[in-house]
């Protein structure tokens, strides 16, 4: 099992930038697939992003393709999503997720494991 926790979220202007974390604990974090999901207000939580346990494949959702980018640091267990020329659209609950997988591969849905999510506020 693993437990995650955001952090790195809140309120930045439009076009600027932010780091978000997220730190894991429990063991094996390496064997873990790590997903970004966002939620913004009276809509559906979304995907964002995912990233293969060694974090040699990411994956995004086209709407951030291009501003956001995922990378992890399996000696810190931890995964970021940096998030650059923000937009009012960004703006979410974002969380991570974590997936449990056999091979280097990248998960775009059915995570096991959640976080509690951090709040990115991007003004106009």
């Amino acid at each position: 099992q693993v437990q995650l926790a955001e952090s790195g979220g809140g309120l930045v202007q439009a076009g600027g930038s932010l780091r978000l974390s997220c730190a894991a604990s429990g063991r094996l974090f390496s064997s873990y697939a790590m997903g970004w999901f966002r939620q913004a207000p009276g809509k559906e939580r979304e995907f964002v992003g995912t990233i293969s346990r060694s974090g040699l494949k990411t994956y995004y959702t086209d709407s951030v393709k291009g501003r956001f980018s995922i990378a992890r640091d399996n000696a810190k267990s931890t995964v970021y999503l940096q998030m650059n020329s923000l937009k009012p659209e960004d703006t979410a609950v974002y969380y991570c997720a974590a997936e449990s997988t056999v091979g280097d591969v990248i998960i775009i849905a059915d995570y096991d494991y959640w976080g509690q999510g951090t709040q990115v506020t991007v003004s106009s």
